[in-house]
């Protein structure tokens, strides 16, 4: 046990990040282990759950979990090149985050000493409140994408990759710190296995799962059970929110209005027309095309960002860089669209195929009670489908 190892405090800075060149041969290095061609984050990514979806959960079988309100990340379980166990997080820009100082150790299945390499674990880094304040820093676990250098498991369906993860991973490191509970406080963050419910189950994950989160939520994860894992956008992962809580993340383009001096800045020697920065600018949304030539091309959203003028001295106050930053967007009760946070952690805004279905799914809403009207009918396909089980 490092002395100097301790739990994280800040999710979003949740270790070292890897500098140009050690970044650039873990991607090609992650790449090579999925049998991939392209170094981009392999993560799966959900699509915004719409109406069409409901016939979707009747046809065929789906996990359903919380989305944590945490930040993405995939565990990458490697050995340095001292031959020592050492661990990554991977963010959604493909940035990696080296757990230094950290006590983290996965043992093999009857091997204590041992420990996994070449593995990928999907999932989320939250931070969890105690009981008596303060807050516990949670790895919650989606998905299992290559297991100590097999990766055909990605081909294998969601039930097989999170059953692996429990036997092979969970089991042992739960072992280990049942017989060293005192080391768990040193861990980087514990690490525990998101709690999966057939579809059906909408009822109990509104009225029990969500209530007693001890950390914030975000909405519904419908996961298809039998699908293999897929790279970038997966049309069998749905992400349910509730209509009202649809949101879009933009890049912001600020175009500050130009206007003539006045009598007193004549006087302070202004005489030409000039750039005014106090007063609220016009914002407009830019919604991401994808790359063309190596560049990121965009398209202006047909409806702008409403700032009001307290909301804008904020932001003054914040100092912070504002120009074309990436924000999270939702739509108010005129139909405004409002900045409800920065995503720093994105490194990109949403793609126009992304914006196009959560448009979809703000139109053509589907609210808690469509789901829970809807679980009975999923129950009874569920269990044709599977022999009554």
């Amino acid at each position: 046990m490092d002395p100097n190892a301790h739990p994280i405090v800040d999710i979003a800075n949740p270790g070292i990040k890897a500098e140009y060149e050690l970044a650039k041969n873990l991607r090609a290095e992650v790449a090579r282990l999925l049998g991939r061609g392209q170094i981009n984050f392999p993560g799966a990514q959900p699509v915004s759950f719409a109406r069409r979806h409901l016939t979707e959960l009747k046809k065929e079988d789906y996990y359903v979990c919380e989305k944590s309100d945490g930040i993405r990340y995939l565990l990458y379980l490697t050995s340095d090149e001292h031959n020592r166990e050492c661990q990554y997080l991977i963010d959604r820009k493909n940035d990696y985050w080296f757990l230094h100082m950290r006590n983290m150790h996965f043992p093999l299945p009857g091997n204590p000493g041992a420990y996994h390499v070449d593995t990928l674990i999907d999932g989320e880094l939250v931070l969890d409140d105690l009981p008596k304040g303060g807050k516990e820093p949670k790895f919650l676990v989606f998905d299992l994408l290559c297991l100590d250098g097999k990766a055909d498991l990605l081909s294998r369906p969601l039930d097989k990759r999170l059953g692996y993860f429990k036997e092979q991973v969970m089991k042992p490191y739960k072992q280990l710190f049942a017989e060293y509970p005192d080391e768990q406080k040193y861990m980087a963050f514990t690490v525990e296995m998101k709690e999966m419910q057939f579809s059906y189950g909408i009822e109990m994950m509104f009225r029990q799962v969500l209530p007693s989160l001890k950390h914030e939520n975000d909405g519904l994860i419908f996961t298809c059970r039998t699908s293999p894992y897929q790279f970038g956008t997966d049309q069998h992962i749905l992400k349910w929110k509730a209509p009202h809580e649809n949101t879009v993340d933009f890049r912001m383009k600020l175009e500050f209005p130009t206007v003539e001096p006045n009598e007193l800045e004549r006087a302070e020697g202004i005489t030409e027309p000039f750039v005014d920065y106090d007063s609220v600018p016009k914002v407009k949304l830019l919604v991401f095309l994808g790359n063309e030539g190596g560049q990121p091309s965009y398209d202006i959203f047909p409806d702008p960002l409403y700032i009001t003028e307290d909301e804008w001295e904020k932001l003054k106050a914040m100092e912070d860089p504002l120009q074309m930053r990436i924000v999270e967007c939702c739509l108010d009760d005129e139909k405004r669209w409002r900045l409800y946070r920065f995503r720093d952690d994105k490194s990109e805004a949403n793609h126009v195929s992304t914006v196009k279905s959560v448009l979809e799914s703000i139109k053509d809403g589907v609210s808690e009670e469509d789901l829970l009207s809807t679980a009975p009918s999923i129950k009874i396909e569920w269990k044709k489908r599977n022999g009554g089980h």
